[in-house]
């Protein structure tokens, strides 16, 4: 099952949104039970969602190294 989950569990308390995967709580709850549709379009939402949030994750992150690995980054 695909997840963006990169191991950074911690919520903003001002957009409710995880520093790492910017999933809210009950979208990280309920993962399993959404279909590959849905899934889908809220980790097509989350690249924005990320943009918001007070911090940044300060090391590198499993989905940034692997992105520097295939040379995307």
């Amino acid at each position: 099952m695909e997840s963006p989950c990169i191991l950074v569990c911690s919520i903003d308390m001002v957009t409710g949104y995880c520093f790492g995967c910017g999933r809210t709580r009950d979208e990280i709850g309920a993962w399993t039970l959404y279909t590959s549709d849905q899934r889908r379009a809220i980790m097509a939402d989350l690249p924005a969602r990320l943009d918001t949030v007070e911090h940044k994750p300060r090391r590198e992150t499993r989905r940034t190294r692997m992105a520097r690995e295939r040379g995307e980054a």
